[in-house]
């Protein structure tokens, strides 16, 4: 996933990677030792990546792999620039806290050419077959949350986390949220049959009335397929949970719009 480098974007990717975590089997205990290393890691990127007032992308990769799962944050800065003088929102540790809790621990990057991190945590209650991914290539900055997700089965639990610590953001009532998820749960169950290698594309904007959500580009007819998927036998379309719905033609293919708004009419 990538996303702006913000210190409210930070909640986005530990509840994110929070529900793959859960999805792929870790237990309690390797989930809060995710939560953390990972809100440290993007904090870093937050306070120390790029220079005062100019905006960069904050780059997440994470694949279930060798009985655990291991978690890339990585920022295109100014490389490792430690700035002591910085009032420092995060857990103050940095890196020691990050290696201590890891089963492994890399770091690697220079002066103005990014940093990367490297993580691996075991899941513990389960394992992973190494083929599980949250992927997403970044070619430029951008305002909004861009994720590449799959297989299938792993698109659920990463997009209500995403879109719940988003709409979080706004004044919304529990059961405005709870449509939310609702909605979120039949997109991410219909999604996969419009991308060829069943790996969601999904593009999430935090406006000030709530949040976009763009899925795609999707194979021709694949965004329609999606819309009429989210018809109920005898209840109706879940559609109407949404404040806007709609299909969208690009250079690259087809999107479905889904904006949902903090407060509804």
């Amino acid at each position: 996933m990538s996303l702006p480098a913000r210190a409210e974007n930070v909640a986005v990717v530990r509840h994110a990677l929070a529900g793959l975590g859960e999805r792929l089997g870790m237990d309690e205990v390797s989930i809060a030792d995710l939560k953390t290393v990972v809100t440290e890691a993007a904090m870093n990127v937050v306070v120390h990546a790029y220079p005062e007032n100019e905006k960069g992308p904050l780059a997440v990769e994470a694949y279930g792999e060798h009985g655990g799962l291991t978690v890339i944050v990585r920022d295109f800065g100014m490389g490792i620039r430690p700035r002591p003088d910085v009032e420092r929102p995060s857990l103050r540790i940095g890196l020691t806290l990050i290696a201590a809790l890891s089963a492994s621990f890399e770091i690697s990057g220079g002066i103005d050419r990014g940093t990367e991190i490297r993580m691996h945590l075991p899941l513990v209650a389960g394992g992973a077959d190494g083929k599980t991914n949250l992927t997403q290539q970044v070619d430029e900055p951008t305002e909004a949350t861009e994720v590449r997700v799959g297989p299938p089965e792993l698109v659920g639990p990463v997009l209500s986390r995403v879109l719940g610590a988003l709409a979080a953001r706004h004044e919304i009532t529990v059961d405005r949220l709870a449509d939310t998820m609702l909605l979120s749960d039949a997109i991410s169950a219909a999604a996969p049959q419009g991308f060829s290698d069943g790996h969601v594309e999904l593009s999430i904007a935090d406006r000030e009335e709530g949040v976009e959500l763009r899925v795609g580009p999707m194979t021709d007819g694949g965004a329609e397929r999606l819309r009429k998927g989210l018809d109920v036998p005898e209840v109706g379309s879940l559609e109407a949970l949404a404040d806007e719905l709609r299909v969208e033609q690009g250079e690259e293919g087809e999107f479905l719009v889904v904006a949902i708004d903090a407060l509804s009419a």
